[in-house]
């Protein structure tokens, strides 16, 4: 019988490709591996499938709860009524803002479990919750107290959501469209990021609290159409397959991938999610599905690339620039608070005009071209900032182009980290992983990465800035240099492949006794004649 492994890109030989509604299966006769697809990938591939983006959608609003605190903070931190209110120390700033990403670190580490006793979309809607009760707070503080305990609690919901929501998503998607599906999450981010910046501008001048209130208060908004949205969500077919539910699992597929129960493709795909489940299944035990098991020598290679690709995404320096970009604007040269606001709004505009192309192009081109492109621009860009900044940081005002060169190096800097690391490090964090239970503990350990480093980024930056911007961009430029070789040394390409294919790339990580019960299993659930019912048109 054949074995079932990702068909080689460069395999050339012996090949047979049958079209099927829309679709496609291409085998290799010799040796019986295949590839298949429900349709093309990129914007038409969208198109194909429209309610399965629907449904991307309405979970990536857990990225805007995300991207609309990262938005706002800098602008209420900065508003009168709010200075006067609450007079906070250096130290009490810092604090405002970590409280929330400890919030959700731990939020992210805990929500892996609750998806596994709950469901992804009931997780979802718990998380909501949470965050909705944690922004009240804030918008109704009276005292600092108050303040710090909803940033907290709103973390914790944060957190979670930006673990559960890419995870649901990676679960649902079609191979074909995956990639573009999760890089909703980083697009939700930044359009959260530019919504909640533009919102402080535009009401940092009202009288009194309503300056501060209303665009904390609107977090509550958010969290809510996240929550009511979620009620409508169909539940993972992957997790309703490892629960046993396979009748419930071939319904939902069917109506993710619109299909009849009966296609081909169809069943093609809810045979490997059983063959997965079976695996999942031994796995559990044998004991195999706890934490310390995310480190053991059977999944290491894949946790370090989720907690790498957070770890580089951070360190790229993005959140340097969104959390400090008017104390960076005028350390570059730019005078007036109005004109580094503005500047530093700006970045986050391009960020979201960047990440668009990356939806439809981390399907077709891959993850691994655009991370290797991505990361040596943002590089050259910080080296460049770096560099200018050398040259004219003695006298900024006989050095305006300069300084506005530095300005437009950052945003360089933004549009490439907008088509590379930022969405791509979503997307390899949520499709590396095994399914069943281990494949949302290794989720929650690669997005609690994101909240730790993160942390780390807000916490070391003011002190980097004040001490030397040019050793910053230094810093961050080698960062990124890191972030290519690891890129091309590191990361395997994940483009067109499903959940299962991605996990049998790791097949040779593994030991030998785990091969062939893959092999077994695939034999057992019937994989290899199904695709000669296909191929042969039974």
């Amino acid at each position: 019988m054949s074995t079932y492994i990702p068909l080689p890109v460069d395999s050339n030989t012996s090949l047979i490709s049958k079209p099927l509604h829309g679709g496609f299966i291409t085998v290799n006769q010799e040796n019986g591996e295949y590839s298949y697809a429900y349709g093309p990938s990129g914007l038409k591939g969208l198109l194909h499938t429209r309610y399965a983006v629907l449904c991307a959608l309405a979970a990536s609003l857990g990225g805007i709860t995300f991207g609309y605190d990262q938005g706002v903070i800098a602008n209420v931190l900065v508003m009168k009524d709010f200075q006067e209110r609450f007079p906070l120390s250096p130290f009490q700033i810092g604090l405002l803002t970590a409280v929330l990403e400890l919030g959700a670190l731990f939020g992210a580490l805990g929500a892996g479990s609750l998806a596994n006793k709950l469901s992804r979309r009931d997780s979802i809607i718990l998380s909501s919750v949470v965050f909705c009760i944690g922004s009240l707070l804030q918008t109704i503080a009276l005292d600092l107290n108050i303040l710090m305990a909803g940033r907290c609690i709103g973390g914790v919901g944060i957190g979670a959501l930006s673990m559960l929501c890419p995870l649901y998503i990676s679960e649902m998607a079609s191979p074909e469209t995956r990639g573009s599906l999760i890089s909703l999450e980083q697009f939700s981010i930044v359009s959260g990021v530019v919504l909640g910046f533009w919102v402080g501008f535009a009401t940092r001048t009202l009288d009194g609290a309503a300056s501060w209130r209303i665009p904390l208060g609107l977090q509550v908004v958010l969290g809510l159409q996240l929550a009511i949205g979620a009620l409508w969500l169909p539940p993972s077919p992957r997790l309703l397959v490892f629960r046993g539910k396979e009748t419930e699992a071939l319904k939902t597929l069917a109506r993710l991938r619109d299909r009849d129960e009966s296609d081909p493709l169809l069943q093609l795909e809810l045979a490997e999610m059983r063959v997965e489940a079976r695996l999942a299944y031994h796995f559990v035990k044998e004991g195999g599905d706890g934490w310390l098991d995310l480190f053991g020598p059977n999944l290491i290679s894949r946790t370090m690339i989720g907690v790498a690709a957070m770890f580089f995404q951070q360190w790229s320096g993005i959140n340097a620039l969104l959390y400090y970009g008017p104390l960076l604007m005028a350390r570059i040269g730019l005078e007036g608070d109005s004109v580094s606001l503005i500047m530093s709004g700006f970045i986050n505009i391009v960020q979201l005009l960047a990440v668009v192309p990356a939806m439809f192009l981390l399907d077709s081109v891959g993850r691994k071209p655009l991370l290797r492109v991505g990361t040596v621009l943002m590089a050259l860009s910080h080296l460049t900032v770096a560099i200018l900044i050398y040259i004219g940081s003695e006298d900024w005002p006989s050095h305006q182009m300069l300084a506005w060169g530095a300005v437009g190096s950052i945003y360089m800097f933004t549009a490439s980290y907008g088509t590379s690391i930022g969405p791509i490090a979503w997307v390899l964090a949520n499709e590396v992983f095994p399914s069943g239970r281990i494949r949302s503990k290794g989720t929650s350990i690669s997005t609690a990465s994101n909240w730790f480093n993160n942390f780390l980024v807000g916490l070391v930056t003011p002190a980097l800035i004040e001490y030397s911007p040019i050793l910053t961009f230094a810093l961050l430029s080698s960062a990124c240099g890191a972030a290519y070789v690891w890129s091309t040394v590191f990361v395997p390409e994940t483009k067109g492949l499903s959940l299962e294919e991605v996990d049998a790339l790791f097949s040779s990580s593994m030991g030998r006794i785990d091969q062939e019960r893959r092999k077994q299993a695939y034999e057992d659930v019937g994989i290899p004649d199904i695709v000669r019912d296909i191929v042969d048109g039974a």
